[in-house]
């Protein structure tokens, strides 16, 4: 079948996570991103480009051409799992939307196995690029950073204008679509950022769900291995009890909100 040849690049297959989406997933992560958050935690995503990074001393290529007939055998592996946790299958990048084409075959793939399907994403592409994907697709987690256009993109690079239209339209759609956040100290960790975020996703259709996920360091390593700096270096994690404030903040909209996802 002609979707099954359909090439994309990607840099990491992750299988039995249980985060970004129900039950046991298997997490394929694209590579090239169109945004350059400063507290991305995979930094090694952002450039589309093949890349070498350091690794623990060791020299690592990151970045893989496959079809989508090639991954599927990793996918399928862990078949019972995902029926039995009620798990599945969710792309993750980078930004997924850099290769529409990719991403749409891949998700056909996985629902012509009856797979749960799940896409990760900040949705700032044209509309009609992430039509392509819906038909095939069970959840969308869409990360909404800030409600304020210019301090969004002096810390990802871009605006938020478009993010936030097609956030609007998304719910329009029917898919099930879960709103996330990932809580950054100096960025977005005041009361009424959160709540301005969570206000905005209780007026969207069918979305029922805020998520925070607080900011870490994972990825800090990362940056030397590239030879990059790392912008958020004197950055400390948000406490436990400081997520709880913020958490009690999002309540506010009526919305189930949780703390990671």
């Amino acid at each position: 079948m002609p979707h099954y040849q359909t090439k994309g690049r990607i840099f990491n297959i992750q299988r039995f996570s249980i985060h970004d989406g129900p039950g046991i997933r298997t997490i394929v992560f694209f590579k090239g991103c169109f945004m350059r958050c400063a507290w991305c935690c995979n930094p090694e995503s952002q450039s589309y480009e093949i890349q070498t990074m350091i690794e623990n001393g060791k020299e690592k290529i990151v970045g893989k051409d496959v079809t989508v007939d090639e991954i599927m055998p990793e996918i399928l592996a862990d078949d019972n799992f995902y029926r039995r946790s009620g798990g599945g299958v969710t792309l993750s990048g980078g930004e997924i939307l850099g290769q529409p084409d990719f991403a749409r075959d891949l998700l056909r793939a996985c629902k012509e196995y009856g797979l749960h399907t799940a896409v990760e994403s900040t949705a700032n592409a044209p509309y009609e690029t992430i039509e392509k994907i819906l038909p095939y697709l069970d959840l969308y987690l869409m990360d909404i950073k800030h409600m304020d256009s210019a301090k969004h993109k002096e810390y990802t690079g871009a605006p938020n204008e478009r993010i936030l239209e097609n956030a609007k339209k998304l719910a329009a759609s029917g898919v099930e679509l879960i709103i996330r956040t990932p809580v950054v100290p100096g960025f977005n960790d005041t009361a009424g950022e959160i709540r301005a975020i969570s206000k905005f996703a209780a007026t969207l259709p069918g979305v029922k769900e805020h998520h925070l996920l607080p900011y870490h360091r994972l990825g800090q390593d990362k940056y030397a291995g590239l030879e990059r700096n790392y912008s958020l270096k004197d950055i400390e994690p948000p406490s436990q009890e400081r997520m709880e404030y913020l958490l009690s903040v999002a309540e506010e909209s009526g919305l189930k909100c949780q703390i990671g996802g």
